[in-house]
């Protein structure tokens, strides 16, 4: 699963194959996305970019925000505040689909999700 944060930087940059996206698209054939990056995503979107937007997230496979990530959130929300530590909504209920869906996360944000324990993280 791709954080927003990997998107954006796609979408910004010229040279798009200098991009970490464009390098995970080399290696795997099924990327996948949080239904709350695409939330992220097209709240963002202004005018032409909604389309771009639309047709490259066509190709995503998307894992709902549903039940089991929704009880996942609280239970990495409840873990981090054992240990002092907070996290924005969106990145806790990103990272919990991903964890309920036992998929491996990938981020440019790094510093956002390193308290998560049991968040598989790309190696960066």
């Amino acid at each position: 699963m791709v954080d927003t944060s990997i998107l954006i930087d796609y979408f910004r940059k010229m040279d798009k194959s200098k991009t970490r996206l464009f390098d995970l698209s080399q290696k795997s054939e099924n990327l996948c996305i949080s239904s709350i990056t695409e939330f992220e995503i097209y709240t963002g979107a202004k005018g032409e970019q909604a389309d771009f937007w639309k047709a490259m997230l066509s190709s995503f496979i998307v894992f709902p925000f549903d039940s089991d990530a929704a009880l996942m959130a609280v239970e990495v929300q409840n873990k981090l505040k054992r240990h002092r530590k907070s996290i924005d909504k969106a990145d806790l209920f990103i990272a919990a689909t991903a964890i309920a869906h036992d998929l491996y996360f990938d981020t440019l944000n790094y510093k956002h999700f390193k308290n998560i324990e049991d968040l598989k993280l790309f190696k960066q």
